[in-house]
């Protein structure tokens, strides 16, 4: 690593790390060898020392804030950011409120169906819509995102309206699990990528402000649709929110523009279509990622912490029905569940862009297995207790969606960024149809505790894999100090 690089990187990772004056003329960089540059002031006679990943400092040293206008507050780029917020809000807030649609299905359309069999529905939506992130990492990388947001919106919103008229367990899985699920994973790579083409030293701060999209849908759709079949029936219940659904996504694809400064999408030209299918199919998975160890480590980190999340929140308002409360208190728990998180994520962008990515995410997952095993497993059936652990299952919980974007790009160049992160959620649904199978089994009817004990202690031990891989990502870039990450 250079001496170039090394002014860079700190400039990059530590602007606010200590009240030392990078620009004073007292105060200048040392490099002392290949990962460690250290900061030092004759003024404050403070010294710093700030680890740096040599595969990451390798990006620093290109690193030009021209290319990142929302690292200089730029309008267009919050205006892209806003357009990300809009399409997350359904993409990612459904997701967050499946348990809307599966306490009502299992009790009415689907009411003969054993849990087993209706978790399908939902694995295989959460399965496709990562598997579909794939098809558009490498297109996005080279094209933008225009066009799969326009295939991805008509898809989404099709496959939502479809599912309205559903009786039938077939019927559900063909038009939501495959066709609603399809069109969230060709929206969800433009919708998460545009912002790291836009941002560098604030991506942390930018991915938490349009994550919130998917708290705060997470927080309107169950209660829209729990009013909504009380007072317009399951099917135009779920129309009203496809068309909602299909608002938003519009908003995004017309606002949500990525930064084609250069360097960002190098559109590589072939000689025919044939070589052109050829790069593409041979791009949307490279094997070559998966030799890389942090990036492995980091993609089961991401796959297991999610997963854990996605499987809590499926079925934590049937849990909550059986512990006793009534249906309004279970869907306004699932609310608030959401609605903390509007909050955290804000809060604790802010700490990841001043301490590090990867030590908060890395704190956060581990704070939510304390709080699965001490306040649901162990005091679940208790209301206060219950909705304590709302409270703060829901602020640790938060950031994992936000933040694993920008543990991705942490050890990812921008211009490969959309085919890392699509492959990353590839690994992360080849996880996701056993867990959903293996949770339904383990839950049964859903009208035994102790079933939802076993599955409390199999998603923690899921959200304990995942801290565990984030951490061993860790220690291969940074080695054990103690340092920003």
């Amino acid at each position: 690593m250079s001496n170039v690089s090394g002014d860079n990187a700190v400039r990059r990772f530590a602007p606010q790390l200590s009240a030392i004056d990078l620009d004073d003329e007292d105060s200048f960089i040392r490099q002392n060898n290949e990962d460690v540059v250290s900061i030092e002031s004759q003024n404050t006679e403070e010294q710093k020392t700030i680890i740096i990943d040599s595969q990451v400092a390798n990006e620093v040293e290109g690193y030009d804030p021209e290319n990142y206008p929302g690292d200089n507050n730029e309008l267009k780029s919050w205006i892209a950011v806003t357009g990300s917020f809009f399409g997350l809000l359904p993409v990612f807030g459904f997701i967050n409120s499946l348990g809307a649609i599966e306490a009502y299905i299992s009790k009415h359309q689907l009411a003969n169906v054993e849990s087993t069999t209706i978790s399908w529905i939902f694995s295989l939506y959460l399965a496709i819509a990562f598997i579909s992130t794939i098809l558009t990492g490498a297109y996005f990388d080279r094209n933008g995102g225009l066009k799969p947001m326009i295939v991805g919106t008509l898809m989404y919103f099709g496959g939502m309206f479809a599912m309205a008229s559903c009786t039938k367990l077939y019927q559900f899985i063909l038009s939501f699990s495959v066709v609603s699920g399809m069109g969230c994973g060709i929206c969800t790579t433009p919708l998460v990528s545009i912002v790291n083409t836009h941002f560098y030293v604030r991506r942390p701060l930018a991915n938490s402000i349009n994550t919130l999209g998917g708290s705060l849908g997470g927080l309107i759709f169950p209660i829209t649709l729990k009013k909504l079949y009380s007072e317009v029936g399951f099917v135009w219940a779920v129309r009203i929110v496809a068309l909602f659904c299909l608002f938003c996504l519009i908003v995004a694809t017309v606002f949500a523009k990525e930064n084609k400064k250069s360097g960002h999408h190098q559109k590589q030209e072939f000689a025919n279509r044939a070589e052109l299918l050829k790069w593409y199919f041979s791009t949307c998975f490279n094997i070559k990622y998966l030799k890389d160890w942090k990036f492995v480590f980091a993609s089961l980190g991401a796959s297991f912490s999610e997963v854990s999340m996605t499987v809590s929140a499926t079925f934590f308002t049937s849990y909550s029905i059986m512990a006793g409360n009534s249906s309004s208190t279970a869907y306004l728990m699932s609310t608030i569940l959401n609605a903390v998180g509007i909050f955290a994520r804000l809060s604790q962008g802010l700490v990841a862009q001043r301490y590090g990515t990867y030590n908060v995410i890395i704190a956060c997952a581990f704070t939510c297995v304390i709080w699965n095993f001490i306040l649901w497993l162990g005091f679940g059936t208790n209301s206060k207790a219950l909705w304590a652990y709302v409270v703060l299952y829901g602020f640790s919980s938060s950031s994992i969606f936000s933040l694993t974007p920008v543990c991705i790009a942490k050890i990812s160049s921008t211009s490969e960024f959309g085919r890392k992160y699509s492959t990353a959620y590839m690994i992360q649904a080849i996880l996701t149809l056993p867990v959903f199978a293996i949770c339904g089994k383990i839950i049964g009817n859903g009208d035994n505790k102790g079933n939802y004990d076993w599955f409390i202690v199999f998603s923690s031990c899921l959200m304990a894999m995942g801290t565990a891989c984030y951490l061993v990502t860790r220690t291969f870039c940074v080695g054990k100090r103690i340092c920003i990450f």
